[in-house]
Order: C-alpha cells, then structure tokens, then sequence
C-alpha cells in the first residue's frame, strides 16, 4: 500500500510538471511575439539613449550656475538695498536729535534776553549759549527766520498778519521763535509776523 502511495505521488507530481510546462509554453510564446523578428527593429530603440554622462554633468553645472548666479544678484540688491536705508536712516536720527535740543537752545536764548545784575552770571550764560550754538553750527545746523527776510512757506510758518506801508509784501517784521534746518530738511519752522 505505501508503494502506491509513493507511485501515486510521483504520477502526481509528473503530472504537475507536465501542466507548468504547458502553462509556461504561452508565456514564452507572448515573450516571443512582444520581442522584435529581425534586429533592424531592435535598433530604433537603441539609437535613443538617455544623455551622456558629460550632458548630465553639463546639464548639471549650468543649473548651479544660474542658481549661483541668481543668489549673487539678490544678495547684491539686498547690500545696496540695506545701504540705502542706512543712509537715509542717518540723517533722520541726526535731526531727531537737534530737535530734542531745541528747546533748551530757546531757554537759553530767552534767559539771555532777561536783565540781571551779576555781570559774572551774565557771562557764564553767553558762554554757554554760544557753546551750544557753536555745537549746532559745526553739525550743520541753521537757523532760519530773521526779521526783514521774505516769508517762505517752506521755511516760515506766519501765525500773524500786519499792514505796515513802511515794509515791503511778505516781509517778516518779526520773529516769534526761530526756526532751524539740517541740510534741507527743516528741524523747526519759524514762528514769525508778516507785513503786507
């Protein structure tokens, strides 16, 4: 009984061999037909290779130059961009600070006008007034409105009106507080009376 079951076995698996060289027969066959008959066709498809390995690296190279070429462009418009900025930042802290300052230039001015009887405070008030205004000359700091100048809008800002014949139109005939400019940017504009 064991010698059929191992004959049955074998006729089982002679059997089976049989059938996966018949399934395998169509594959091959399918393999043929997709596979070209004479190797003139084969050639259409060989002449059409991918780029070289000098056209990649070619190809390559000229895409990190451009990038390159791209970052140093935009790095050159942020430098002159942030120069600029930091050019007209400057004279704006510069006059930010002149005006600040104004104020104390106008007390001084005021206590200079005031009568005292000591002579020595006297004095001591003038050098410190002409300190301060010496500090404001060497910076580049004007004063504008003085009497007997043109009225100039863009520089004089008239808070009163007179007729006077012996003035000429647009006079000023007298200045409340002075103005002041750095360059061409006015820190103060001046409080004056205009004739006419």
């Amino acid at each position: 009984m064991a010698k059929k079951r191992i004959a049955k076995k074998k006729n089982t698996r002679k059997e089976n061999i049989k059938l996966e060289e018949k399934e395998k027969q169509p594959l091959q066959e399918q393999q043929a037909e997709a596979q070209p008959e004479s190797p003139q066709e084969a050639q259409p498809e060989a002449q059409l290779p991918g780029p070289t390995p000098l056209e990649k690296l070619q190809q390559d190279f000229d895409e990190l130059n451009d990038k390159y070429l791209r970052m140093l462009a935009e790095y050159d418009n942020f430098r002159r961009r942030s120069a600029k900025e930091r050019d007209a930042i400057y004279p704006e802290a510069k006059a930010g600070v002149f005006t600040i300052f104004l104020p104390v230039l106008d007390n001084f001015s005021r206590a200079m006008e005031a009568p005292t009887t000591d002579p020595e405070f006297k004095k001591g008030m003038e050098m410190i007034y002409n300190a301060y205004k010496e500090c404001f000359t060497k910076a580049g700091v004007e004063e504008i409105g003085e009497e007997g100048e043109v009225f100039d809008p863009k520089f004089h800002n008239a808070v009163m009106h007179v007729e006077d014949d012996t003035l000429g139109e647009g006079v000023i005939c007298q200045v409340f507080q002075k103005g002041y400019k750095l360059g061409d940017k006015v820190l103060r504009y001046a409080m004056v009376k205009v004739a006419n």
